[in-house]
């Protein structure tokens, strides 16, 4: 416990003052991480990540993480991430061409969804602190209210398991818990820092994001007892991996995007 404690506070020592300060900063060390979580879901998954395969499925992540505007304005302006993400696809679809059959269309499709989904998910972490710090810590807010909603309540009242064969220690009314506290910071982040909707529609966000952060959390927890890890990685010791702190947000914040957050 002690040593989760430290690791917290040190991460938030750092991270804090980045986000604050966003812009090429932040975006460097997004695309750090979003290279280190492709990494953790090679490793998940058994696969070396010193191949083409492995090589490409980083690019692809880090050139939907990066914005066009600070880091391919000099490609013409039809060109954006996710068309260079779409040429990272073709060079992995021709990998089988020259490497003799070794890869196929099924395992191909591995690196090609790591890359979309984590590139995806720290590319709209950019995009937030792009259209304000309020919108990006209220997202921040949202997923840690609920995990430590769920953790206080789901410790002191679960008694109904909620998922038993993906997350044995996740209860019913620990989740209830967390949607309750997201709903409360949302309520009191949104009177102090007005979003782009009325107070009452962004309380019924906040219960779907808390939803969603959940179900986040949930799915990176079946895939490591599918492939029979306890943690994504041990970056962050007592915490695990990058994937295992960002699992959430990698969830709410193509959500938020996606109902006009920003």
């Amino acid at each position: 416990m002690r040593q989760r404690v430290i690791t917290a506070v040190v991460a938030l020592i750092l991270f804090i003052p980045l986000i604050v300060i966003g812009q090429m900063p932040l975006q460097v060390v997004m695309a750090m991480l979003g290279g280190i979580a492709v990494y953790e879901l090679f490793r998940m998954k058994g696969l070396d990540i010193k191949t083409p395969e492995g090589i490409l499925a980083i690019v692809g992540s880090v050139v939907l993480i990066l914005p066009r505007s600070t880091w391919y304005d000099f490609l013409p302006k039809t060109v954006n991430g996710n068309t260079l993400f779409y040429l990272v696809v073709m060079a992995l679809l021709v990998l089988p061409v020259f490497l003799k059959n070794a890869l196929t269309f099924d395992t191909i499709g591995f690196p090609v969804l790591v890359s979309l989904y984590v590139g995806t998910g720290f590319q709209n972490f950019i995009s937030a602190r792009e259209t304000g710090l309020h919108v990006l810590m209220y997202a921040l807010f949202i997923v840690w209210s609920t995990d430590i909603g769920a953790y206080m309540i789901g410790r002191k009242y679960g008694k109904r398991k909620l998922a038993p064969d993906i997350s044995p220690n996740k209860t019913v009314e620990g989740s209830l818990g967390g949607m309750l506290c997201a709903v409360v910071v949302s309520l009191v982040f949104t009177l102090i820092w007005p979003l782009t909707y009325n107070v009452f529609v962004m309380l019924l966000l906040a219960i779907i994001f808390s939803v969603v952060g959940q179900l986040g959390d949930l799915v990176e927890s079946a895939y490591k007892r599918y492939y029979g890890v306890k943690d994504s990685g041990n970056i962050l010791p007592g915490h695990g991996g990058i994937l295992d702190r960002f699992d959430s947000l990698l969830f709410v914040f193509p959500l938020m995007h996606l109902v006009g957050l920003f």
